[in-house]
Parts: C-alpha cells; sequence; structure tokens
C-alpha cells in the first residue's frame, strides 16, 4: 500500500497540480463511474482514467505525455491509441524510480523539486513502440505495478488522437467486437446506388449492449476509424496552425481556440464559448466530397444519389451507443455503372418532334440535312419549365442557352454538316417540349410568335356578378387568339395551376363547353398591340380559371399564363 501511495505522489508531481491535487483513477467501480460522469476530473489533463477513452490534439513535432498507475502487480493492462488525422508516433514506457522516491521507508516523504529530479531523470523501460496511422495496440497478461507513461508525436502536421487504457480488459470490452468475417461486401451495383452488407458485431446480438452501424461514403480512400472519417467531415479540420517558437498570440488567433476577447482589451475577461473556428480558416469539404450516416442496427445499406461512372470508398462502423466507441469493419470501393447511353432522336427537315425528358434528365437529338444548307432555323417550346439547349455542329459548341417558352434559333449552315442538340430537364420536374429544325427558307413559322409578357390582365373595376373584363399583348404577326373558361374551386391555388400550365396542350384537349370565343388580331405597333375581352354569363361568387390560346399558321398553338379571376357575390 506504501508503494501504491508513492506511485500516487509521484503521478501529482509530474503533473504539477500542486496543492490542488486530481484524484486518481481507480478501478473501485463504483467511484469509477462516479468520476467518469465527472467530465471536468480528466478534462486537458495528463492522467488517463483506467477504462476510459479520452480524445485529444497533438501539435506539429511536439510530443505529449499521458500517465496512469497500475496498482498491482500481474496486472493485465491494455492500451489502444486511435490515430485521427494523421500517422503518429507512440511509446509506452514504464517508469522506474530509485528506492528512495517512497521516503526509503521512513514514512518523510522528499522534496517536491527532488522527487521530480528522480523522476525525469530516469527514462524508464520502453515496453513497446509504433509508427503509422493504424488503430493499433499493447496488450500484456501481466504487468509490473508502478507508473506508466504514453508518449504520443506527430510529425506531419496537427492532429487528433483516441486513446484507451484498461487493466480489466477482459470484462471492460469498450470497443465493438468484429465478426469472423469483417469485410463489407457490395451486393447490388448500379449507375447511381450501391447496396452494402456485412456481418453483424457479436457485441450487440450476444453481449446485448447498444450497437448502431455508421456508413462513411468519399471519392478518396478507406478510413481506418470513425475518428479519421469525422476528422475529414468536420469543418474543425482546419485548425488553426500552431504558431512560431517565440511568437506571441493576438486576440485573433484565440477566437480560433474558442476565446473571445473583451473589448476593453486583451486580457480581460476571456471565456471559452465554442470550439467552432471561423468560416476563413474552414476547410470542410463539399457534400458530396464525403458523407457519414448512422442507420441504426440494419446490416444491409443501401447508398443512392450517387454519380454514376464514379469510384466510390465504403466504410462501416460498430458504434457502442453507450460509449461512443467504435470499431472499423474492412472497407471496400466500387464504381458505379456508367449512364446507359441514350437514344438519339432523328429530327426530320420540317416536321416537328415531341421530346419528354425525365426530372433532371437529359435527351439527344440529332439532325443530318440531306441536301447543302446556309441557313438552319432551330425551334424550340419548353411546354412546362425551362429546359438548357445545346446545338453542336460536328462536334463544336454553337449555342448553351436556357428556354423558356417558344424560342427560335438562326444557325449558320456548312455542306454535309450534322448537328447534335442535347436538351437537359429541369430539376422541379419532367419536362415536355416540341421541336423543329429546318433548313428552308419560310416566310411564316410553324409556331405563332409571342410577346414578351404572355399574362393575362383582369380588370378589377368593371367586374360584375356575371362578367369580368381582360386584356392580353398580341404581336405585329396576325395569329388567331382562343379563350376559354373553366369554373373551379375557391381553394384553387398556384399548385393546381402549375399543374396545368402545359402550354403545348393545345384547345382541342378542351371541353366545347368551356370556349368563349375565337378572333383574330395583330397590330403593326407594338405599343398599341393590345386587346380586352368581355366574359358575360357567369355565376356570381364563382371563381373561374381563364386560359388565351394563340394558334399559328401551322396549327401549333401556345397558351398564355393562366389567370384566376372571381366574379362580384353582390351587385
Amino acid at each position: 500500500m506504501r508503494q501504491c501511495k508513492g506511485w500516487s505522489a509521484v503521478l501529482l508531481v509530474l503533473l504539477g497540480l500542486g496543492s490542488v491535487a486530481q484524484k486518481l483513477p481507480t478501478r473501485d467501480e463504483g467511484l469509477f463511474q462516479m468520476q467518469i460522469r465527472d467530465k471536468s476530473l480528466f478534462h486537458d489533463s495528463s492522467v488517463i482514467p483506467d477504462g476510459a477513452e479520452i480524445s485529444g490534439y497533438l501539435f506539429r513535432d511536439t510530443p505529449k505525455r499521458y500517465y496512469f498507475v497500475v496498482e498491482e502487480d500481474n496486472t493485465p493492462l491494455s492500451v489502444t491509441v486511435t490515430p485521427c488525422d494523421a500517422p503518429l508516433e507512440w511509446k509506452l514506457t514504464l517508469q522506474e524510480l530509485p528506492e528512495e522516491a517512497s521516503g526509503g521507508g521512513s514514512g518523510e516523504p522528499e522534496p517536491l523539486d527532488q522527487q521530480k529530479q528522480q523522476v525525469t531523470v530516469d527514462e524508464g523501460t520502453e515496453l513497446f513502440t509504433y509508427k503509422g496511422n493504424d488503430v493499433e495496440s499493447y496488450v500484456a497478461t501481466s504487468t509490473p505495478s508502478g507508473l506508466y507513461q504514453l508518449e504520443l508525436l506527430s510529425t506531419e502536421k496537427d492532429s487528433n488522437f483516441k486513446a484507451y487504457a484498461t487493466t480489466t480488459p477482459e470484462s471492460d470490452q469498450p470497443y465493438p467486437e468484429l465478426p469472423y468475417d469483417p469485410r463489407v461486401d457490395v451486393t447490388a451495383l448500379g449507375r447511381t446506388t450501391v447496396t452494402l452488407a456485412w456481418k453483424p458485431t457479436p457485441t450487440g446480438s450476444l453481449m446485448g449492449q447498444p450497437v448502431q452501424y455508421c456508413v462513411v461514403i468519399n471519392k478518396e480512400h478507406n478510413f481506418k476509424s470513425m475518428c479519421a472519417a469525422e476528422a475529414k467531415l468536420s469543418s474543425d479540420d482546419a485548425f488553426m496552425l500552431a504558431p512560431k517558437p517565440g511568437r506571441d498570440f493576438s486576440p485573433f488567433d484565440f477566437v480560433h481556440f474558442g476565446f473571445v476577447p473583451s473589448d476593453n482589451g486583451f486580457g480581460k475577461n476571456r471565456g471559452l464559448t465554442s470550439n467552432k473556428i471561423s468560416r476563413a480558416y474552414s476547410a470542410k469539404p463539399k457534400a458530396s466530397d464525403i458523407q457519414k450516416v448512422c442507420i441504426g442496427n440494419k446490416n444491409i445499406f443501401t447508398v443512392s444519389d450517387l454519380k454514376p461512372n464514379t469510384q466510390f470508398y465504403f466504410d462501416v462502423f460498430a458504434v457502442n451507443s453507450a460509449t461512443n466507441t467504435s470499431t472499423a469493419y474492412v472497407g471496400t470501393f466500387a464504381r458505379t455503372k456508367e449512364e446507359a447511353r441514350q437514344k438519339t432522336v432523328e429530327l426530320k427537315d420540317g416536321k416537328v418532334s415531341d421530346v419528354f425528358i425525365k426530372r433532371k434528365g437529359s435527351k439527344f437529338l440529332r439532325f443530318a440535312p440531306v441536301s447543302s444548307h446556309q441557313r438552319v432555323t432551330l425551334f424550340v417550346h419548353a411546354c412546362l419549365d425551362a429546359v438548357q439547349v445545346q446545338v453542336r455542329r460536328d462536334g463544336k459548341l454553337l449555342l448553351s442557352q436556357n428556354v423558356e417558352g417558344v424560342r427560335q434559333f438562326q444557325l449558320r449552315g456548312k455542306p454535309k454538316a450534322k448537328y447534335l442538340i442535347r436538351l437537359r430537364g429541369s430539376r422541379k420536374g419532367a419536362s415536355t417540349l416540341k421541336v423543329l429544325a429546318s433548313t428552308r427558307p419560310s416566310s411564316k413559322q410553324p409556331f405563332p410568335s409571342l410577346p414578351e409578357d404572355t399574362r393575362i390582365k383582369a380588370f378589377d373595376k368593371l367586374r360584375t356578378c356575371s362578367s369580368v373584363t381582360v386584356a392580353w399583348l398580341g404581336t405585329q404577326d396576325r395569329n388567331k387568339y382562343c379563350i376559354y373558361r373553366k369554373e373551379v374551386a375557391e381553394n384553387y391555388g398556384e399548385e393546381h395551376r402549375r399543374r396545368e400550365q402545359n402550354q403545348c396542350a393545345g384547345p382541342e384537349t378542351r371541353r366545347k363547353s368551356e370556349k368563349v370565343l375565337c378572333k383574330y388580331f395583330h397590330s403593326p405597333n407594338l405599343q398599341k398591340a393590345v386587346t380586352t375581352e368581355t366574359i358575360t354569363g357567369l355565376e356570381s361568387g364563382k371563381t373561374y380559371l381563364l386560359d388565351v390560346y394563340v394558334v399559328g399558321h401551322s396549327g401549333h398553338s401556345v397558351k398564355y399564363q393562366s389567370k384566376l379571376v372571381k366574379t362580384r357575390k353582390y351587385c
């Protein structure tokens, strides 16, 4: 017992705790549980509590030492170090003290400075060394009592790490145990999905401990530990560089360590507020570069929304939910399948083609004029949302634009040239288009011309219980305009209207009873190209949806933006 007290005194000297002595960790279970719950007990100290994992931070080329006591001879010992950001060098030594360290058996302690000198002079007995980025352990079934020192060094960069030490390794088992086959298997592979499967950890099924699985996906490499993946994932990965020797800290530096300088001066009222780093120093990877998802106790998982024809690395970690310790399975990698080559639609000269594109999808059209030509006229009618149009002539990019409504493009021709048109759909939903390519000069366009503003305006002051008056803009070209009405519910909203806003759906899709009238209209002066119409025969207090269709010479029509109107309830 005297020897144990001697080790405790030496450890207090090494830690420089002085009069405010830190109580040493013990394996008395009741006291141990109380100590572990008290986070302040081991915060930022050099003591490793027996049976608990600690997290630490290393500055580059600056060694850090941790100590713990083995109280009795012939005690089993296990020490595990987990590198996070970079490879580490670490060694474990048993500190040998002279007999005088315990006061020569007289019961009278020596002066503190003399004890410190005795401890620091003796390098101790080296038990184990390791250099690398693997999770490595030192395990011994029988060790002598004494003071043990764990020294860690990072030579590449500032780095995080985790360390664990226990004198009861058989009963502790803090890390989830791997199954006999710890590999992660790829069971299904698609263009944007990969299905993973692995054998469950015995820790959850046999030992009844709370275990969940976390899956990490990235494009660079596999990770050997959870903390390595989290260091890459976290915005705190780009921690502030260590100051050069002799350089003073400024208030700005302390902000990045979580300290906020006061307005009155650098040294006053400085409090620890957060361990987050300012965005200017953050090197958080893009969301698509690395992802982590915890899936509970399932051992099958499908990763979706991946990029086709891309190699990804997959890691699975078994995590003890009670202690937050984790064990890495043997990760795997896979390349998603290539996108299926789409069938190219052939456009015929002067013929309109209907094109459907899935949400976020794309379609390729090919136009190969038979005869020599000087110019190609391309008409694109986007029926719903805007689409992106790209045109290449013999591989050379001619145009790349977003198209809403009806657009006409004039492309310079070339003998025997071939044109490849790529249409990319909207992110909001599926897209429907009408496309026409022609080398024939024609004074009449297949699609009607449209004004820049295709809204329908309703005049509130002209509303009555049975009629509404509306107006819309025209163009210099003489076109046919047809107006339709439909009674709708009072809760008819923007979402309902958007579903029916297919500009390519012509008057032929409407009921005859919904038709109000058709008329021809144009004006040589664009400033006066506006027409009005009063719609009668309506019921009082009812809501109506009004649509105006403009019909071109070849019969193709375009719908203006729908308009909701409501008749007066009392007149």
